[in-house]
């Protein structure tokens, strides 16, 4: 995500001469490559023009404090105005109502299907809510049977009426039953098309009629660059959406619908998109976004993911294991499971600075855990629990077990024995030290 846009600043920012001040003629030429960076990125011309001109004004003259070069000081005037360009402050979403209606717009293969299953889950994971789908797409073949098995897969109740073709009267059934059953957000996933065209748009305004959405998302897919911005545009003066959802942002995206949206349509963006997992959904914080495409990486999100996963309890039950030298093959295979939840891996990779860049060209995969979780799962429970049973011939059955060799089995066992000595040592040293959990990931 971003990578050559960061590149490009990267290098663009690096053009800046001269020592104590920055002025128009040492800063002409690094804006005009980072307008070119910009315009390569797919940014709206008005948009990247409007950017340049406002870092300009805002660097000329500027005193360069000693501890710095001008090239510095014009990272953080660069980095604040990204932040101030796709929003400056995250954008909350509006649940107010019972119960609260949220209804997705968009194009079809925008993602809004994923996403509505995706933000349902969130809804009821991280803020307690009870919410309810409703499956108001009569088009597109599966898409109600590709719903139901997303809800299946979330555990939130699907609302449709598959011989029904009338997506409005659906839409208020769901919301009718939505209060008879007690749920308090019911998200209403529409159909999209290929294009725009007006039977879409005057389809989408009598759904909003009829069940007055206390908030309309628009969902695009990130990886279709202007055409995003344009396709945004004429959503919203057909419907005045409340905010954006930018889906596939793990892609090859050049990232210039994320950075000429916001100005282009004047409405935040409050969600990202990050992955298929159900759990791959984030909320926008633009400044952490500018962290990013400046190759700052983005810890706090880093963290609150890790959060999320780790309990605290199950924490302090490990930590007291791993004092006891009892840390087990269970245990390292329930702290793999607790990071692979938390998403793609070269994304969390690329959070952390400066290991973004060393990433670049180096391809995570993301079943990278799959030759260990083998071996693992080729022991018996009992040797899961004693590591030290697993003599020679254990070794060569589980190798035969899990498709690996004698070899590979006896590198995990060692990097075990390593990790788990590490882990006692730093658990033993500090009494307050953090979590274990997070002591393994940060390796």
């Amino acid at each position: 995500m971003f990578e050559n846009l960061n590149d490009r600043l990267e290098r663009s920012l690096k053009l800046l001469k001269g020592e104590g001040k920055i002025t128009e003629l040492n800063v002409a030429e690094t804006l005009k490559d980072v307008r070119r960076a910009l315009l390569d990125a797919d940014v709206h011309f008005k948009v990247a023009k409007q950017f340049t001109d406002t870092v300009k004004e805002k660097a000329l003259g500027q005193n360069v404090l000693t501890a710095l070069r001008p090239s510095q000081l014009m990272v953080k005037i660069v980095h604040d105005e990204l932040a101030t360009l796709m929003g400056g402050t995250a954008a909350d979403i509006n649940l107010k109502g019972s119960p609260a209606i949220i209804l997705m717009s968009g194009l079809q293969g925008s993602g809004k299907t994923t996403f509505s299953a995706k933000l349902a889950n969130l809804l009821k994971t991280k803020k307690g809510k009870r919410p309810m789908l409703a499956a108001c797409d009569v088009y597109r073949p599966a898409a109600i049977e590709q719903l139901h098995i997303l809800g299946d897969q979330t555990g939130i109740p699907v609302y449709s009426e598959p011989e029904n073709k009338n997506p409005v009267r659906i839409a208020q059934n769901a919301v009718i039953e939505a209060k008879k059953n007690g749920y308090d957000v019911v998200i209403i996933d529409t159909a999209g098309r290929l294009a725009i065209d007006e039977m879409m748009m005057q389809e989408i305004s009598a759904i909003k009629k009829a069940i007055q959405p206390q908030e309309i998302l628009f969902v695009v897919d990130s990886m279709t660059g202007q055409d995003a911005v344009n396709t945004a545009k004429e959503f919203n003066d057909r419907l005045d959406f409340n905010g954006v959802v930018l889906t596939k942002l793990d892609g090859d995206t050049r990232g210039g619908a994320a950075l000429s949206i916001r100005t282009v349509v004047d409405k935040p963006i409050k969600f990202i998109g990050t992955g298929e997992k159900m759990e791959a959904l984030d909320v926008f914080h633009p400044e952490r976004m500018a962290d990013r495409i400046l190759g700052m990486g983005d810890v706090v999100s880093l963290v609150e993911r890790a959060q999320e996963q780790f309990d605290e309890e199950e924490a302090k039950r490990l930590q007291k294991k791993i004092a006891k030298n009892q840390f087990d093959f269970n245990d390292f295979i329930s702290q793999i499971h607790q990071i692979k939840k938390m998403g793609n891996l070269k994304d969390l990779a690329s959070m952390i600075p400066g290991v973004g860049k060393m990433l670049k060209n180096v391809d995570i995969d993301d079943n990278a855990f799959k030759g260990i979780e083998a071996i693992i799962y080729s022991m018996t429970p009992v040797e899961r629990a004693n590591p030290a049973l697993l003599n020679g011939s254990r070794r060569q059955r589980i190798a035969a077990g899990s498709g690996t060799t004698v070899q590979e089995v006896n590198k995990l066992l060692k990097q075990f024995d390593e990790t788990r000595k590490m882990m006692r040592m730093i658990t033993t040293a500090k009494p307050g030290a953090r979590q274990p959990q997070q002591q393994m990931f940060r390796r």
